[in-house]
């Protein structure tokens, strides 16, 4: 009888069981790398460029290291052809794009932003000695802008006044566009303003910055789409580092004033 009662029981545990789906283990969560390759423009002062000793060096380049060293993470930067980034970073190339990234509605459909950690202008250099006063005496001139960057994008932006243009002239680099300026090529050069105010303090007699200038924009970190994890973390450790001061201090070492956002 208890053989019998036994079998019962296992038929019907059995039963059971068939109707039941068993349960599933939550798939683990994504996790940080241990190490992020950063894609940089390594031309690009005061972000990220090389010094005299070739090393480098820059804004981003110390917060970049600052944010690594507070996740318990390695960091390697790599220059890279900037006006090929994205590509770079979806073929996994690199990690991370931080380099005085523009975060736009046309990048956002391609890769992740953090959320702004400083605002930027394109402002508009010319000689010195031009008698361009305004961006709408640009009209019937040469205007240089780093090819692929935000300020191509944000010349295109404004149709009326690239339609005007003799002609927009690109550059692997703003330090090229700016010689060119200074050799009488260009009317104008197109730079991103944390750049462009840069180098032209090194040469304050050379050149002028229009009071005009093609608009405001965010600077962004930008990581592959599915790499969600890193990117909450960069979010919360750039926090962090606005709010106990040292993205403040790591400014005002490039910059001279805390432009962070």
């Amino acid at each position: 009888m208890t053989a019998v009662l036994a079998l019962s029981a296992s038929v019907l545990l059995a039963a059971c069981g068939k109707g039941e789906d068993a349960p599933q283990a939550a798939a683990p969560a994504p996790a940080v790398p241990a190490k992020i390759v950063v894609g940089l423009d390594d031309n690009f002062p005061p972000m990220g460029f090389r010094d005299e000793k070739n090393e480098l060096v820059g804004f981003d380049i110390d917060m970049a290291r600052e944010a690594a060293k507070r996740l318990g993470i390695e960091v390697e930067f790599k220059p890279i052809d900037w006006s090929a980034k994205e590509a770079e970073l979806n073929s996994k190339r690199v990690d991370a794009l931080w380099n005085g990234l523009t975060i736009t509605e046309e990048r956002k459909k391609n890769i992740a932003f953090t959320a702004p950690y400083m605002e930027n202008h394109q402002i508009i250099v010319v000689a010195a000695a031009s008698s361009i006063q305004t961006k709408a005496e640009l009209a019937g001139h040469v205007v240089g802008a780093q090819e692929g960057s935000s300020a191509v994008d944000a010349i295109k932006k404004e149709a009326e006044v690239a339609a005007s243009l003799k002609s927009l002239k690109t550059f692997g680099d703003n330090v090229t566009a700016l010689v060119d300026l200074s050799a009488g090529r260009l009317d104008a050069v197109v730079v991103d303003e944390v750049v462009g105010r840069y180098l032209v303090a090194k040469r304050a007699n050379d050149y002028r910055v229009l009071t005009d200038n093609f608009g405001t924009e965010d600077y962004g970190v930008g990581t592959r789409k599915e790499d969600t994890a890193l990117n909450a973390k960069l979010d919360e450790v750039l926090a962090a580092m606005k709010q106990d001061g040292t993205a403040g201090r790591i400014a005002m070492q490039w910059f001279g004033a805390d432009i962070v956002k």
